[in-house]
């Protein structure tokens, strides 16, 4: 009789706390409620699919049900843990509420809830999905959530808590699991492999936690996939022909021949990817992948690569490109897979892409900064070149730098960073800004990335941005703000001093007047 195979998915399912990948601060938080009895009669769980929501329910129900007594290290030995990894357990009710969302379903579940358990010590209650039962199926859980028996306890779960109501959330003890880093998931699958005794290679490996994007389950399902894929194997040929990554070889050429800034060159490999029928989103995800293990080289000398491209490869190109150049690549990648939907068909988006990565490429002798306020203006004359010191004390004008930020299409906490800075120039693709050191708090990634990409998209080209933090960089646009509210707040003040009424109630009553209650006229 030929023997039934488990998916690797259920094969190495966690069976305790101590098995669980990732996930520390929940269970560090179950552990310290089981070790010291205080446990909770309703808990949330929530996160994307495959962190391991309902994994760890059933791990807490052989916890509360374990006949060794209540414990954070079940036995898994005892009738009630091996029924409750089997979906046998009577005591364990799982519902499923994307099937069961009527209110009917839930009156019908929660019935029994008054009787005791039939075998175990709790009778629990999973609910996954949870988000998904009806406005009536939520009244009738919350009535038994509000005076539950002590027998009882509820574990929910879900994917989208937004859609929760208020009263349901402030009965339950919340637990949001994150995605789980690719490193993680990486190491956990080169385990199973080598228990299973399965050959691989770390870098197929490496791709499927990759393409994971934070999930246990699915990563196991991958690798479930590409062992029947490779025959056997768990190759880094087989891993990118089936999730249809283009070659590692082919991305390592694109960033040589960027290196070596020949225009005909790079267009030429480019279509020679062609026969390949490449993905060129994800073409450019590769390759901002692997300039940003370039960047990290060039900055932590000691960094060795990883699995998918080596250290000597990374070192090498680290050399070959200039730190600029590196950061110029990346940023027009970025920029240019998202706007890939937009070009007339992918391969024209993404040569455009390349073209514009040697185009916007800082030259020796194009060191001077462009005409600032005209999109696209040709180079300014040359002109004898300043220290550093000197550019950074001489700020283009805040007029200036505030009427071009009124053309930019920016909204938000992104506009305040822009408003807070002043502009010490524009050298080729570089915008140098001064930020105000009292607004440092405003400078985060992303807000970099949404000012970068609105002059980017003002100027027709991509440009970066290089910030300094500096005191005394002139006037920023907000200060220049409240500058001129504050003039215009002195103004309305002395002319309400001086108004004759004002006056007149002074002489004749002792009249005070409080400077802060007067305010101009909007």
């Amino acid at each position: 009789m030929t023997e039934t195979y488990t998916a690797l998915a259920r094969k190495w399912r966690p069976k305790g706390f101590t098995e669980l990948v990732g996930q520390d601060h929940v269970r560090q938080a179950l552990v310290n409620a089981l070790t010291s009895g205080r446990v909770h009669h309703a808990f949330l769980f929530t996160g994307t699919r495959g962190v391991g929501k309902t994994t760890i329910a059933r791990i807490l129900a052989k916890c509360l049900n374990c006949e060794t007594g209540v414990t954070a290290t079940p036995c898994g030995e005892c009738a009630s843990c091996r029924e409750i990894d089997t979906g046998r357990f009577v005591d364990l009710i799982e519902v499923d509420a994307a099937s069961r969302t009527k209110v009917d379903d839930t009156r019908e579940i929660l019935d029994n809830v008054q009787f005791a358990p039939t075998r175990g010590r709790y009778k629990v209650y999973l609910i996954d999905e949870v988000h998904m039962l009806s406005t009536h199926s939520f009244n009738a859980l919350l009535k038994t959530l509000e005076e539950p028996p002590p027998h009882v306890k509820f574990l929910l779960a879900t994917t989208d808590p937004q859609k929760l109501p208020v009263t349901v959330l402030s009965r339950c003890l919340q637990f949001n699991l994150k995605r789980i880093p690719s490193a993680q998931i990486a190491t956990h699958l080169r385990e199973v492999l080598e228990r299973e005794g399965i050959e691989f290679e770390p870098a197929g490996v490496a791709l499927l936690a990759q393409a994971a994007d934070g999930s246990m389950r699915d990563a196991l399902s991958l690798l479930d996939q590409l062992i029947a894929f490779g025959g056997g194997r768990a190759g880094e040929a087989e891993a990118r022909a089936m999730l249809g990554t283009v070659a590692r070889d082919h991305v390592v050429q694109l960033a040589e021949r960027l290196a070596a800034g020949d225009p005909a060159e790079l267009v030429r490999f480019a279509r020679s990817l062609e026969q390949w029928a490449p993905d060129y989103a994800q073409l450019l995800d590769e390759l901002a992948s692997l300039l940003t293990r370039v960047a990290l080289k060039q900055v932590v000398s000691d960094y060795e690569g990883d699995e998918i491209f080596a250290g000597e490869l990374i070192g090498r190109l680290a050399g070959a490109l200039g730190a600029e150049d590196v950061q110029l690549y990346y940023q027009t990648a970025i920029l240019g897979r998202r706007d890939l939907p937009l070009a007339p068909d992918p391969r024209t988006g993404f040569e455009m892409t390349l073209l514009r990565m040697i185009a916007f490429r800082p030259q020796d002798d194009a060191s001077q900064p462009r005409a600032f306020g005209q999109p696209g203006a040709a180079a300014a004359p040359r002109r004898a070149e300043r220290p550093a010191a000197d550019a950074a004390a001489a700020p283009v004008p805040s007029g200036e730098w505030a009427a071009l930020l009124a053309q930019l299409d920016l909204q938000g906490a992104a506009r305040q960073l822009a408003s807070h800075c002043t502009l010490i120039g524009r050298e080729g693709a570089r915008v140098k800004l001064a930020l105000d050191p009292r607004s440092h708090s405003l400078r985060t990634a992303s807000l970099e990335e949404k000012l970068a990409q609105a002059l980017s998209r003002h100027f027709g080209e991509a440009v970066r941005l290089e910030f300094t933090v500096a005191p005394d960089t002139g006037e920023t646009p907000a200060q220049a703000r409240q500058r001129a509210e504050r003039e215009r707040t002195d103004a309305a003040r002395q002319a309400f001093e001086a108004d004759p009424g004002v006056q007149g109630f002074r002489e004749q009553f002792g009249a005070e007047v409080i400077p802060e209650t007067v305010r101009p006229v909007k």
